[in-house]
């Protein structure tokens, strides 16, 4: 499954696909379900039909770092595209904190619903999915959880718009999980990660005065 000394995402990519159509064979629903696997050489794709009803099926493969919360894994970035490309994702340990803080909060859901406006209503504001979730993460961390009520649910809108406005001034938005001292002890990180400099999303806005501007409107 390597390709020189690297695992290799499009050979384990077909390697698992041969593994899930062996196993199909023997499990009592192949007699009445119908298997099409889709073309993808970063993750196992397949559809699974019966008459009018289909299902759409991904598998993305992942290689967890030691004991800790942070993967990498075969799906790919814009600037990672190589098969023997692993990228880091911290996926699992904010999942980890958004559960943490759903045993805190007076309403268990405000903050998902909070960024369910951010990511889905603001779509296409030029602020990626991931963006707004780190925003949403750090005012988490900076507005007292007592205060994440129902009825006070504009007022958290407002704070998340307002560190954003703040983190475009100074151009600076730290990446929530490498360098951050103060999250949860549950949340499980390689002892370098907790230590690093904090990584600056908007580091780009730093480098490129018109991208800033057009980010400030």
């Amino acid at each position: 499954l390597c390709t020189g000394s690297y695992l290799d995402v499009e050979k384990t990519s077909h390697w698992f696909r041969q593994l899930v159509r062996c196993s199909w064979l023997h499990v009592p629903q192949s007699y009445s379900w119908h298997l099409v696997f889709q073309p993808c050489s970063r993750s196992c794709q397949f559809q699974l039909s019966k008459g009018k009803r289909s299902l759409t099926v991904e598998m993305l493969f992942g290689v967890r770092q030691g004991d800790s919360d942070i993967f990498v894994v075969s799906h790919p970035t814009e600037v990672q595209k190589g098969n023997s490309s692993w990228p880091e994702t911290y996926a699992v340990a904010e999942a980890k904190f958004f559960q943490h803080i759903a045993r805190q909060v007076p309403c268990e859901s405000l903050h998902l619903k909070c960024l369910q406006v951010f990511t889905c209503i603001l779509k296409g504001t030029g602020f990626s999915s991931s963006t707004w979730k780190t925003l949403v993460m750090h005012v988490l961390t900076t507005v007292p959880l007592s205060r994440w009520r129902r009825r006070e649910f504009a007022r958290r809108l407002w704070d998340v718009m307002a560190y954003l406005r703040r983190c475009l001034q100074s151009k600076r938005l730290e990446h929530f999980v490498l360098g951050n001292e103060r999250l949860p002890a549950e949340i499980s990180l390689p002892p370098a990660m907790r230590r690093v400099e904090p990584l600056n999303l908007f580091e780009h806005l730093a480098r490129d005065p018109a991208a800033h501007r057009k980010a400030m409107k």
